[in-house]
């Protein structure tokens, strides 16, 4: 198939200031003269940002890997993965149409897809927010058929189902993604005849879309202030530097990094909680880096609803909570809840935020 750029391009492109950040970290992978190797990933992240690869993206990646223009070209029109048009603001679909997912019905989805977005693959809708394509096999065969849609997978999909979505989407939603019959991951539609018990007794999501549903960004475009930024490929050889001392007491306290081991044995002081968020009114916990819908949820069934609940903790009670949050152990000391917000409390949430882009908390 031959793939070309589109001949409506916008006049330039730039990284926001958190994703260029995040590329100039991803960078420093590689060693000198190899910065060439990052192509790929800052492609993509790129195209996370806008939706889709314009030449003046390709070409600002280039320049900042100092390649020349072509060889990022190549790239970029090599992997089918880019797209190389403007997609939907919203969404872009991508069915499946290979053989486990055309047997089970994927031509009756892509009828949906050119009578609710639009009559030809890559065309957006006419409201701006849709576009859809027919894709090679995407390898969730036992949930066929099935559409890739953003970053997350939508399985065991009917035509109803499917319109659904869309009509979810539109208004705003991001629907659960994974099994949409109510399958739990990939076991048999008949039921299970063995390994009967399975993690849908112990958690709501299997792992893909509990993660999915965690981060919230399936259909998001991506500035960059959605995850803290971490380097651990340039903080380890930091970390080994200040390790302890030989001649250290052995009983020496233990560094908070260290908390959320010694908290999985019920050391530390649990939070004051409360029993409803105060006048009703609950804080968006979402704001603090690190925090996303189903780790709000899980603080606010801790009795944990503000930013000065959490400003207010100590060692102790990083300690519990690192050690007692289900599924995600550790996130309080890893992505510094506490001295994000304090400063919420100290300089407000609009300063907050932008420092926030920068880590500079």
């Amino acid at each position: 198939m031959l793939r070309r750029l589109h001949p409506e391009q916008p006049a330039s492109f730039a990284f926001t200031p958190a994703n260029l950040d995040w590329a100039k970290a991803q960078i420093t992978k590689y060693p000198e003269g190899r910065q060439a190797s990052a192509i790929i990933p800052l492609l993509w992240r790129a195209q996370e940002q806008e939706g889709w690869l314009s030449r003046p993206a390709i070409e600002y990646v280039a320049d900042m890997l100092g390649m020349a223009y072509i060889r990022a070209l190549e790239v970029a029109t090599f992997y089918f993965m880019f797209q190389l048009q403007p997609v939907g603001s919203v969404a872009h679909i991508q069915v499946c149409g290979t053989l486990s997912c055309m047997i089970m019905g994927s031509e009756d989805l892509i009828k949906v897809c050119k009578n609710k977005i639009a009559k030809h693959a890559h065309e957006v809708s006419g409201d701006g927010k849709f576009s859809w394509e027919e894709v090679e096999c995407l390898g969730a065969c036992t949930n066929a058929p099935m559409a890739q849609i953003g970053k997350d997978y939508y399985e065991d999909l009917t035509p109803a189902r499917l319109e659904a979505l869309i009509d979810e989407m539109a208004s705003g939603k991001t629907p659960v993604p994974g099994p949409q019959n109510g399958r739990y991951a990939a076991e048999p539609l008949s039921g299970l005849t063995s390994l009967t018990e399975h993690e849908s007794g112990r958690h709501q999501y299997n792992a893909a879309v509990g993660l999915a549903v965690e981060l919230g960004d399936g259909i998001k475009r991506i500035d960059g202030t959605e995850v803290p930024l971490t380097t651990p490929w340039l903080d380890a050889p930091k970390a080994k530097k200040t390790a302890a001392k030989p001649d250290a007491k052995p009983d020496a306290k233990p560094a908070a990094k260290t908390a959320p081991k010694a908290a999985a044995t019920g050391e530390g002081k649990q939070p004051k909680a409360l029993r409803a968020a105060r006048g009703g009114k609950a804080d968006d916990l979402k704001r603090i880096e690190g925090i996303g819908p189903a780790l709000e949820k899980l603080c606010n069934e801790m009795g944990i609803f503000h930013y000065d609940q959490i400003a207010n903790w100590g060692e102790a009670e990083v300690l519990w909570m690192d050690g007692n949050l289900k599924g995600f152990k550790g996130r309080v000391t890893r992505d510094k809840w506490v001295a994000q917000a304090k400063l919420i409390g100290e300089v407000g949430m609009d300063e907050f935020l932008r420092r926030a882009k920068t880590n500079d908390y």
